[in-house]
Parts: structure tokens; C-alpha cells; sequence
């Protein structure tokens, strides 16, 4: 194959070393792509495949149907910070479903989740759970550091002592934040994603930063209940919520000036919309370039994967024109290459 390599900007050509990429000609190669665009693959760092209402069970069909629609969309690496279930070991042996990286189930104290989506613990029992869930899965874990508007979140000494312990068994902790407390908790006590960050306070993105902790704010399935929101009857409930929304645009473009590394989660269903989340990043004031980054190249290297260079996965995105011009070209891939298989 042979393209304009993004981000680097620079025509190159690669050949297929079984799900490899390799920089040197490969004997009796096919040449599959001529030309364009090549970046790669699409990344979602939020998304919850497996089951889509709360009345749903987990099922092996739902999670493998939802990951194919990645998959067809150029999505080729996921991260599912929480699920209804563990992700089965039959994913990472299929070749022709996306690479995922899990944190196990959602962590859910008293009060704080939908009652038995997620696994319920005790905050007592929160440290223990999060290092078991951390060394179930690809070493991510997910706790629900708030929820209710006018309740408590998960106190800081508390998620500070699961940061400690899940990084002294070498894994991540990702954090579900949505109230200013929460967010705050999170960032003091130093996970490594902040999901939604909902009421952030702007004054924590330096520290953001300076410790490495990411942030994924989920815009789009945000953005999509705003109008819905706006048209409730008053309450504190609708104030609280609004007023975080029109906080977050600002926060994600403060953010990642300030480099903090922001990456596109959709968060939503259907499956395979990454699209409309580097929208919405643009929207907030990032780069179409810098947008693009958060869900592909710079989520890839985040998650621990490099991007197109010798030796690296086989998973490409091809595309007829520079998506990084108009964003909509993304949802129409030209070809699609995952470990090495031609998907499109």
C-alpha cells in the first residue's frame, strides 16, 4: 500500500507482513491501496459495547454485533472503561474484530450507579474490587466516582488509596465524573482518564497535565441531550446539568492547550460514530488535525499502540481525500485493514 501517511504528512509505502507492517518489499505482494489518505485505525476511548438498555442482559451477539459496527466504521481499537460484564477472551482471538482494551466491570458504591449494571461494592471494598477487575482485564478499572447532583461522591482518600494500589499492581484507573466534587476527587487523587469531567473546575487542568491524566469528555452524547434538557421544566436537576454543559466546551479547549492529552469517546449508541465526537471536539475548539489525533494516532499511542512505522499493527485506515479537511470523509473509508486483513 502506498499514501500520505497522517500525521506525518508524508507519502510512503507499506507491505502486509502477516499482521505486521514493514517498511521493506515483501515478496509477492497484492497492492491493495494506491494513493490517498492512510492513518491508523480509528480509535474509541469510551465506548460500552455488549448491551444497550439497562433492562438488557450482556450478550456474547450484542457485543459482537456493536464491535463489527466499529469495525465497518474504521474503528479498530476500542476502550470499554466499564461494562455489564467482563469482555470475553474470544474477542482478542477473533482477527476480524477491533482490538479492545477493558477495565472490567463499572465499580459502583452504595447509591452511586444503576442498582446491579455494574458490580456493587462497599467503599471499603472498593480498593480490593478495583485491582481484582484491573488484573481481569487489559489492566484498566472503572469506578464511579459520582453520580447524584446533590449526593456525596466517592471520598478522596478513599479513590486515592485505589489509585495507589491498582498502580502498585501496574494498572490504570478511569473515573466516571460528573459533579464539580468528583471531578475534583478524581484529579487530587490522580486516575489516568477522566471520563465526562463534567463541573471541572478549570483550575485542576494544570494539574491535569502536569500528571498525566487524560481527559475524555464524551461531547457528543452530551451535546445530543442538550436541546432536550433545555426544554424540561426548570428545576435544580436541569440547572446543575446545563450549567455543566456549558462548561465543558471551554474545559476541553483550555485542556488541551494546556496538554492534557483529550481523546474522542462516543459514549452512545449506535456503534461506530466516532465521527461525530471529532466533530464536536473541532467544535470545542481543537485542531481538525488535533481532533483527528484524539481518534486515531494519539489515542493509539495513549492505549500503548504506535501508528503506522515499521514493525507496527497492520490496522489502517485509507481514504480518497485529507480527512483532516472536512471531517465527514471519515465515515466513508475507502479501505479498511485490520491485523492485516483487508476488512473493505
Amino acid at each position: 500500500m502506498r499514501g500520505i501517511v497522517l500525521p506525518e504528512r508524508e507519502e510512503r509505502s507499506f507491505w502486509i507482513d502477516g499482521d505486521r507492517l514493514r517498511s521493506e518489499p515483501v515478496p509477492g505482494a497484492d497492492l491493495v491501496v494506491d494513493g490517498g489518505w492512510l492513518l491508523p485505525g480509528l480509535v474509541d476511548a469510551h465506548t460500552h459495547p455488549g448491551t444497550e438498555n439497562l433492562d438488557d442482559p450482556f450478550s456474547d451477539e450484542t457485543l459482537r454485533r456493536h464491535l463489527t459496527d466499529h469495525r465497518d466504521a474504521g474503528v479498530l481499537l476500542v476502550r470499554t472503561p466499564g461494562s455489564a460484564a467482563r469482555i470475553p477472551g474470544w474477542v482478542d482471538e477473533d482477527p476480524r474484530l477491533p482490538r479492545v482494551r477493558s477495565a472490567g466491570r463499572w465499580l459502583a458504591t452504595p447509591g452511586r450507579f444503576f442498582p446491579g449494571f455494574g458490580r456493587d461494592v462497599s467503599e471499603a471494598e472498593l480498593v480490593r474490587a478495583a485491582v481484582e477487575e484491573a488484573e481481569a482485564s487489559s489492566g484498566w478499572c472503572k469506578v464511579i466516582a459520582d453520580w447524584k447532583h446533590d449526593e456525596p461522591a466517592v471520598p478522596l482518600e478513599v479513590l486515592t488509596a485505589v489509585v495507589q494500589a491498582v498502580h502498585a499492581a501496574g494498572g490504570r484507573v478511569a473515573a466516571h465524573c460528573q459533579t464539580a466534587e468528583g471531578s475534583r476527587h478524581a484529579v487530587q487523587a490522580g486516575v489516568d482518564s477522566l471520563e465526562h469531567g463534567m463541573h471541572l473546575d478549570p483550575g485542576l487542568i494544570d494539574r491535569m497535565a502536569a500528571q498525566g491524566t487524560a481527559l475524555v469528555p464524551t461531547l457528543s452524547v452530551f451535546g445530543a441531550g442538550a436541546d432536550r434538557r433545555r426544554a424540561e421544566e426548570p428545576s435544580a436537576r436541569r440547572d446543575w446539568w446545563l450549567a455543566g454543559w456549558e462548561g465543558m466546551l471551554p474545559n476541553v479547549r483550555a485542556a488541551h492547550e494546556a496538554g492534557v492529552t483529550v481523546l474522542a469517546g462516543t459514549d452512545s449508541f449506535p456503534c461506530g460514530t466516532v465521527t461525530s465526537e471529532v466533530e464536536w471536539l473541532v467544535r470545542a475548539g481543537l485542531s481538525a488535525e488535533a481532533a483527528l489525533g484524539a481518534a486515531s494516532w494519539a489515542a493509539r499511542a495513549w492505549l500503548g499502540l504506535p501508528g503506522l512505522v515499521d514493525g507496527g499493527p497492520a490496522d489502517l485506515v485509507a481514504y480518497d481525500t485529507d480527512p483532516t479537511l472536512d471531517s465527514s470523509v471519515l465515515a466513508h473509508p475507502g479501505r479498511i485493514i485490520l491485523r492485516g486483513r483487508v476488512i473493505t
